[in-house]
């Protein structure tokens, strides 16, 4: 009596080979013999797909017939008579071969040659108005003739002033036919989106010229962003959906009653709302940044950018109407401090010596903003510090910014606190992504954190009452919406 995986044994050939064949296998059929030749070098994998590309490459030169024996190709038998003309009959043009007869037809009687070739009866063409480009010389640049270019211009200003259409639009013309190849092609339509909420069009009526105008609807809503500040209060602005330039406003208005980079959490919220206009035709336009929040669960910051009376720009006032601006509390970046004012061991030099600044830790091209306003002393390499900007402020003060991967203003320039004056780096002598930033008063050199100013504006009366609709307004605004 055999057992039933023995009885296949026997069948098979039988014996403990048999088995030896079965067990083996699965084993082999579990192995890789071409592995990735560029991942784990040296391996025991390596070295068999290695053997295995070495095997390929031995049986390719035994089989072929000799890198100096070329493989001829057969062509086939051109083609005459008449397979030759049944071919050309069902070839992809027959009749303009002449694949009916086997000749080329030539003109008979019956063809006239044209004294000159036909024009369309009309043109359709479009034309996008560039950076600082004139909107008649743009049309008069797509072939419009100057009577209808100025026309067609005087009935667009008449809606919309012409230096007020964005750069970048698109204008849609049509030429229509002209009597004579002497004279321009009349205008015949002309299309454009003049501004966010008005698209217009400019027809021909008879030998005038007219004009229509297509009122879009506008919602103003604005759009409420909240969420954590992470490990970075700028990224999460950005991923939450911010534009750039909403971002650094928040940042920057934060900074007036905090220190950004020392006083924010990671379990923090931040809250923003942008002001926005969605047409209904379906595009989106994001504007200013309207209100700056952040919700430390101890304390909060609220701030709304409003016009104070006899400003001529806008400020940050907290909820209650009072505006603050201080001038050295926050840090003209995001980040940590790695090394204060004082004396420290130099990490790259090896030795005690005065540390005549603060280094602040950010990202890689993280933005870095003026502290004051002030005047461009200076900006290029220095040295040690790499690409440096010195800032002149007003009282005898200056502050200098180093270690930046890019510099964003020139010497002479005029910059006002807030503005971006170069990006964070790595240049000079540093061991890593960060900022260097000194101050000097009269020429000696402080502690930036030593420094600080207020200065205190209130709203009263009517102007408080109109400050408190626009914050109750904004605080309406649900999030995402």
């Amino acid at each position: 009596m055999y057992l039933k995986a023995d009885r296949e044994l026997e069948l098979a050939g039988g014996g403990a080979a048999a088995a030896r064949v079965l067990a083996l296998r699965p084993r082999v059929a579990a192995i890789d013999w071409t592995p990735d030749l560029g991942a784990r070098i040296g391996s025991r994998d390596w070295w068999r797909g290695l053997a295995t590309c070495t095997a390929l490459c031995a049986a390719t030169w035994a089989l072929s017939p000799g890198f100096d024996r070329p493989l001829i190709g057969e062509s086939p038998v051109p083609l005459a008579g008449q397979p030759a003309e049944q071919a050309r009959a069902q070839a992809i043009a027959p009749l303009a071969l002449g694949g009916d007869t086997g000749r080329h037809m030539a003109a008979n009687d019956l063809v006239r040659p044209l004294a000159e070739a036909p024009e369309r009866p009309s043109i359709d063409l479009g034309v996008t108005l560039g950076e600082g480009d004139g909107f008649q010389r743009a049309l008069t640049r797509a072939g419009v003739g100057r009577r209808d270019a100025e026309a067609a211009a005087r009935l667009v200003a008449a809606a919309t002033p012409l230096d007020a259409i964005p750069s970048g639009t698109r204008i849609a013309l049509t030429l229509g036919r002209r009597p004579t190849r002497t004279v321009a092609r009349p205008l015949d339509r002309l299309s454009l989106r003049a501004r966010f909420d008005l698209a217009m069009t400019v027809r021909r009526a008879g030998d005038t010229l007219i004009a229509e105008r297509q009122v879009i609807a506008v919602d103003r809503t604005p759009l409420r962003l909240q969420g954590l500040v992470g490990a970075s209060l700028y990224r999460s602005a950005r991923a939450a959906g911010a534009p750039a330039k909403a971002v650094e406003a928040y940042i920057k208005a934060l900074a007036t009653r905090l220190s950004v980079g020392r006083d924010l959490g990671s379990a923090d919220r931040f809250d923003l709302v942008i002001a926005r206009e969605r047409a209904a035709t379906g595009e989106t336009r994001l504007g200013e940044l309207l209100y700056a929040g952040i919700d430390q669960g101890r304390r909060a910051v609220r701030l709304v950018h409003w016009t104070a009376p006899g400003e001529p720009e806008a400020g940050w006032f907290d909820a209650a109407g009072q505006a603050e601006r201080r001038g050295f509390m926050g840090m003209p970046v995001a980040g940590r401090v790695t090394s204060p004012f004082g004396m420290r061991m130099h990490p790259l030099l090896g030795f005690l010596r005065m540390h005549k600044g603060l280094d602040i830790a950010a990202p890689y091209g993280a933005p870095i903003y003026a502290v004051l306003d002030g005047r461009v002393a200076s900006a290029g390499r220095n040295a040690g510090y790499g690409n440096f900007v010195k800032l002149g402020h007003a009282g005898g003060l200056a502050s200098g910014y180093g270690h930046m991967s890019r510099i964003a203003v020139r010497p002479g320039m005029q910059v006002r606190q807030g503005q971006v004056i170069g990006y964070i780096g790595s240049t000079g002598l540093s061991t890593g992504p960060h900022l260097h930033w000194e101050m000097w008063r009269n020429g000696q050199s402080i502690n930036p954190r030593s420094l600080s100013f207020t200065q205190v504006a209130r709203l009263s009366g009517e102007d408080l009452r109109a400050f408190r609709r626009q914050v109750a307004t904004l605080m309406a605004v649900h999030p995402g919406e």
